[in-house]
């Protein structure tokens, strides 16, 4: 992990994937919007195992690791710059080091604060406003998440490397927490960016950080208006008698985007999103979500990434 320029008291976020996509895509969104810049990488594929090998045209493609990612920006107003971490898989074994790593390096750049985010299931309804929970690492961070209508996790865990990682920064006494967003039960199979907007409302204001937030408000309407037809689907099927099918009947579901095909409207979509990206990174946060919803990032994972970096002989 190569250093590069210098840092202005930067708090860092790291997120892995988790319920709702809820870290992840509130991460995501912060690096389009505020056009972040790709750091550094570190590979760390010897705490990866593999189970298969992809195939593309009959050839056995060369393996691919979890990429684990930093991404940098400078505030224009001289607070706090951020330093993002997002990792692509959370790794089966020795996360007690892989979190001692990323402390360290966190540290070499300057960190003073370290935030995690999360998905936190309750009963709450797909349609109620997301609550953020939160704990933290020092007494200071307890007291600014009380004075920000955060609430605290009195009794509990938090598993995976969002609370191991928060473990080894109290150990380190590094200030800093973790902002888990509400969200369905019954839902956390699937994308819940209410709670993205949520954790990401709380953040900025923990921090003072300004973005734009419209573009994450949109998308909370567009999976409210998904979830409320698929409601309605639903129940029509209950009303007709539903569906039946055999016991033993076996369903195959094909990839979307079986043999590395698109349709070309598709293929110019992405296209003129990715244009659109290149031309103005702000807009990386709509083509991040066409190709999640066309199953196709990691195939266009380096071309999307390659739009935050830079030049270093600019």
């Amino acid at each position: 992990m190569t250093q590069k320029s210098k840092l202005n008291n930067p708090i860092m976020i790291a997120a892995w994937p988790g319920m709702g996509h809820v870290a992840v895509a509130a991460c995501y969104y912060l690096i389009a919007k505020l056009e972040m810049q790709f750091r550094s990488e570190y590979a760390g594929s010897d705490l990866f195992d593999v189970d298969h090998v992809a195939v593309k045209a009959g050839l056995v493609q060369p393996f691919q690791y979890p990429k684990n990612q930093f991404f940098t920006w400078s505030n224009p107003n001289g607070g706090s710059d951020l330093l993002i971490f997002i990792g692509e898989a959370q790794p089966p074994i020795g996360r007690y080091n892989f979190c001692r790593k990323l402390i360290d390096y966190a540290l070499g750049e300057g960190v003073t604060k370290i935030f995690t985010f999360a998905a936190m299931a309750t009963a709450i309804d797909f349609q109620d406003e997301s609550s953020v929970i939160g704990v933290a690492t020092d007494a200071e961070t307890v007291q600014q998440l009380l004075a920000n209508d955060v609430g605290l996790l009195n009794n509990g865990s938090i598993s995976g490397m969002n609370g191991i990682l928060l473990g080894v920064a109290s150990e380190r006494k590094i200030p800093g927490g973790c902002l888990l967003g509400e969200m369905p039960a019954s839902l956390v199979n699937l994308p819940y960016p209410r709670a993205s907007l949520a954790v990401l409302k709380s953040f900025g204001k923990l921090t003072e950080t300004e973005f734009d937030l419209e573009e994450l408000q949109l998308e909370v309407h567009r999976m409210d208006e998904h979830l409320i037809e698929a409601l309605n689907q639903f129940r029509r099927l209950e009303q007709d008698g539903g569906i039946q099918t055999p016991d033993d009947e076996e369903t195959f579901i094909p990839d979307p985007t079986e043999n590395g095909k698109l349709s070309a409207d598709e293929e110019a979509l992405l296209e003129n999103l990715f244009e659109e990206a290149k031309q103005n990174r702000a807009k990386a946060f709509k083509l991040k979500h066409e190709l999640d919803r066309l199953n196709v990032f990691r195939e266009y994972e380096d071309r999307f990434l390659d739009l935050f970096k830079v030049d270093e002989n600019e």
